[in-house]
């Protein structure tokens, strides 16, 4: 059985880039453009009496900016997908976005194809971005603090982590289980002293460990 169209909905300050997402995403049949918005507030309103299952946002807004704001998506909808999608490449940017729960993060020249597959995969699970934003985080930080100590297979999952992809298919790579999985996850967030996922990524990166 299909499944129902996915509401997306659409918060940036232009009204052109706006119409130019709507025209192009509600011409695919996974997706309903559930609304468009250029403030933080009327996003909000909307959200309040209707369920959304990805938003795109911008992170420069009139009312707002996107960091906080998808951290009050998140906190008001759970289960609502983030993807910030932005002109602005600062690698601090991106991961105060991934911190406050977005699953990804596009910027605005990514390619339509990029746009729909990173929206998909996001609804699936992973943690998205497109190619430029990859290269960006990638890059080793300057204040790189000493790196903890990984076992070959610890760097294999983290690779595998921080690519997006989801337990469930790292043990159908790996030929582990889930369990075996879960527990080198939590084992990596130990020995990194982060909390989730997103810290995982960005204090890898810190240390040099995904290139």
């Amino acid at each position: 059985m299909s499944h129902q169209p996915y509401q997306l909905a659409i918060l940036d300050d232009h009204p052109i880039v706006l119409e130019g997402l709507v025209r192009v995403l509600s011409g695919k049949d996974a997706f309903e453009i559930a609304g468009a918005f250029t403030t933080a507030k009327d996003f909000l309103a909307f959200l309040g009496s209707r369920p959304v299952d990805v938003v795109l946002l911008d992170i420069i807004l009139p009312d707002s900016n996107g960091m906080d704001l998808c951290k009050t998506i998140k906190a008001a909808a759970p289960d609502t997908v983030v993807l910030a999608l932005s002109n602005h490449d600062q690698r601090s940017a991106i991961m105060k976005m991934l911190e406050n729960g977005a699953s990804g993060y596009l910027l605005k020249n990514a390619s339509i194809e990029e746009l729909v597959n990173a929206i998909t995969d996001a609804l699936a699970g992973q943690i998205v971005f497109s190619d430029a934003i990859r290269e960006i985080i990638t890059r080793p930080a300057p204040d790189m603090a000493a790196a903890p100590a990984l076992t070959a297979r610890e760097q294999e999952i983290l690779k595998l982590i921080a690519s997006g992809i989801t337990t469930r298919r790292i043990a159908e790579m790996l030929f582990l289980s889930k369990f075996t999985v879960e527990n080198h996850r939590k084992n990596l967030l130990q020995k990194f002293g982060v909390k989730n996922v997103a810290g995982l990524i960005q204090a890898a990166n810190n240390q040099g460990l995904l290139n």
